[in-house]
């Protein structure tokens, strides 16, 4: 196959998805009123363990890292706190004199200030908001039938809520015309699977796994991204159905990682990136999550990093950081990146978006298209990056 042909897939997998990234639809909390977001700045193992301690003791939903046991000396830690807790929290960070501030005040009110992008056409798709599951399930049959020479849809399988999952085949008859996603331009031959998580969009904004039944268990849901089959059941922290990363009963148990892992197997040889996007923290990353281990083309991957994303910072001086997922933002198991690499796709890197600043899990709208704009010019870099260098 040429080299103008090279596939890359694509995947939006945000928290992985609440931290789903892009689908989302006016809603409510199913927490108290007046939540707050804490950022703390730990010091020292005595801070580490103040703050493993208070978990065990009050509800502490964190969101970054993503589960207590991540939680590490020298680590800047977020988490989310009821009206009711907050006090008692932040009176023994007082107590132990660690430094901390209140990133988010009032949750539901942030969630409700996200919307800040009117509409033009109410019911549309729109490039400068976050849209509902239906919306962008319209969208791509819009560009089915605007492209018809470049766009095709695919439907691979369905949720546990038996919702359609597509890719999108974008690169088409006619070899010298651009693929267009996202209005912006990239030669070579993609394959796009735009959301896997939907749940969220009508119910929980910060809803994490899918929604899947747990045999035993009143607790719902699988955290997608614990579930692929790469060193599934290395970290025994993600076997309890109740957590937000719940790895799944058994490595692929789940019908959006089953549907994901047969396409990519069965496109396996036309297949020479994987790119997945989450939220948030501002990174670039790439192999391995589970291991400190470096892959063999490390340095291959790191240089393709490095200058991905000096591009990216280019029009708003968004500073990214990137390297090995373990050692740049914590260690995971079973996730689609290391999966990907080890099922023989050698460039394989997972974007953290914006922010790492004032906004977390709760970007606003307003924030959507230089977000595009950034990012857009890091993927092409990449895809010409992964033409240049592969046959």
């Amino acid at each position: 196959m040429g080299k103008s042909h090279s596939p890359v897939f694509q995947t939006v997998f945000g928290k992985t998805m609440r931290k789903c990234s892009f689908p989302v639809h006016k809603f409510h909390l199913l927490r108290s009123y007046r939540d707050k977001v804490l950022r703390v700045k730990l010091q020292d193992e005595k801070q580490t363990k103040i703050i493993k301690d208070l978990a065990k003791t009050s509800q502490l939903d964190f969101w970054y890292p993503d589960a207590t046991h991540h939680v590490a000396a020298n680590m800047t830690v977020d988490f989310q706190i009821s009206a009711k807790e907050s006090q008692f929290v932040q009176s023994a960070l007082d107590q132990n004199q660690m430094h901390y501030e209140i990133l988010i005040h009032d949750v539901q009110e942030e969630v409700e200030k996200q919307f800040d992008v009117k509409e033009d056409n109410p019911g549309r798709h729109s490039y400068a908001k976050y849209n509902n599951w239906s919306k962008i399930v319209a969208w791509t049959e819009k560009m089915v039938h605007k492209h018809p020479q470049m766009v095709s849809r695919i439907k691979i399988g369905t949720t546990a809520e038996d919702n359609p999952l597509y890719i999108l085949k974008i690169g088409g008859k006619n070899k010298r015309r651009k693929a267009i996603f996202m209005d912006c331009g990239i030669h070579a031959r993609e394959w796009i699977s735009p959301a896997f998580c939907q749940w969220f969009v009508y119910q929980n904004r910060m809803w994490r796994k899918n929604r899947s039944r747990n045999e035993n268990s009143k607790c719902i849901g699988t955290d997608l991204n614990r579930n692929f089959n790469v060193s599934w059941n290395s970290f025994p922290n993600t076997n309890d159905p109740c957590q937000e990363i719940y790895r799944g009963p058994a490595p692929e148990s789940e019908k959006e990682t089953k549907a994901v892992s047969d396409f990519i197997r069965s496109h396996l040889k036309s297949i020479k990136a994987y790119i997945t996007f989450h939220s948030y923290s501002q990174m670039l990353l790439f192999p391995y999550g589970y291991t400190s281990e470096l892959p063999p083309n490390h340095k291959n991957l790191a240089k393709a990093a490095k200058i991905t994303t000096n591009v990216l910072s280019t029009p708003y001086e968004t500073h990214y950081t990137y390297g090995p997922r373990a050692s740049t933002i914590y260690p995971t198991s079973g996730s689609s990146l290391d999966w990907a690499y080890n099922l023989g796709i050698k460039h394989t890197f997972a974007f953290e978006l914006r922010d790492k600043e004032r906004f977390g899990f709760l970007l606003p709208e307003s924030q959507i298209k230089s977000t595009c704009k950034e990012t857009m010019p890091a993927v092409k870099f990449i895809v010409k990056y992964i033409l240049k260098h592969t046959s």
